[in-house]
């Protein structure tokens, strides 16, 4: 998908401040106003502008662990700022038809994947999320872009926390073609997902770009195992996404998703066909 939908514009997918947030921005303000520092003067003394300052003060912002680290010793030095910095976390970046996928997914035992428009989010290298976000349309304010990376980035620690959950990707042979982002970009991407294809959790596949025979022409769509061995599937168009849980949908994408496992190459002929490509850059 692209990846978790995190941003395709539209008032869907405006991220809003987790509760966590606007607790840990209003506490950061009292001690601000307690100290008697306006948002600048302590923006001064953590390095950051004053909007910053403001945006983690309102929820809109993660706080970053260099802000907390200079802003404990200005506000007392209580250690109270790094305590609650532990336990803020965001679900902002991810569009609101996305979210309840997104809790699934953090728990889920296998996780399938097939994409035809983009590299899918938990993939994407920061170079290759950022040239997508620069292309959308409405356009994006750099505050919203930083909140689409900071969602897509914790989400791709996944891949890698979860090593005993199964990730199953088939991308189409195209969308290393297309070269978003340039060539530098494309070439870091490409040696991304090469890497990522080592974790002994995740399979990649690539479906050549000639087949005559294509099991995945009703576009992309994930699928999902939870712990208790429930299934789901999600697909999405344009500013809208629909987390399925009817068993004869869900079966019928499953066999979709298995026809298109044996239509894309091997995961060790998809190594070969990602170093040419790469050469080719």
């Amino acid at each position: 998908m692209a990846g978790d939908v995190s941003g395709t514009g539209g008032s869907g997918s405006e991220p809003e401040p987790s509760e966590s947030m606007r607790t840990f921005g209003a506490m950061v303000q009292a001690l601000r106003e307690h100290a008697g520092l306006s948002r600048e003067q302590l923006g001064e003394h953590v390095r950051y502008s004053k909007h910053m300052v403001a945006a983690i003060e309102i929820g809109r912002r993660l706080p970053p662990p260099d802000f907390v680290e200079r802003a404990e010793p200005v506000l007392g030095d209580t250690g109270a700022l790094r305590r609650s910095a532990k336990h803020v976390v965001r679900k902002p970046g991810l569009a609101r038809w996305f979210r309840e996928l997104a809790r699934l997914e953090a728990e889920a035992i296998s996780l399938y994947t097939y994409e035809c428009r983009l590299i899918p989010g938990l993939l994407q290298t920061e170079a290759y999320a950022r040239s997508s976000f620069m292309n959308q349309l409405p356009p994006m304010g750099d505050d919203r872009i930083e909140a689409q990376w900071e969602a897509r980035a914790e989400r791709q620690r996944l891949l890698r926390e979860r090593t005993d959950t199964a990730f199953s990707f088939i991308l189409e042979e195209h969308l290393f073609l297309r070269r978003i982002g340039g060539e530098e970009v494309t070439r870091e991407q490409i040696d991304h997902v090469l890497e990522v294809a080592e974790l002994r959790n995740v399979e990649i596949q690539v479906m050549p770009l000639v087949r005559e025979t294509h099991a995945g022409l009703h576009g992309p769509m994930q699928l999902l195992e939870t712990p208790e061995n429930q299934w789901f599937a999600y697909t999405e168009g344009q500013e809208s996404g629909q987390l399925i849980s009817d068993l004869k949908v869900v079966s019928v994408l499953q066999r979709r998703y298995a026809r298109m496992s044996a239509q894309a190459l091997t995961p060790e002929d998809t190594v070969s066909l990602l170093q040419r490509i790469r050469g080719d850059v």
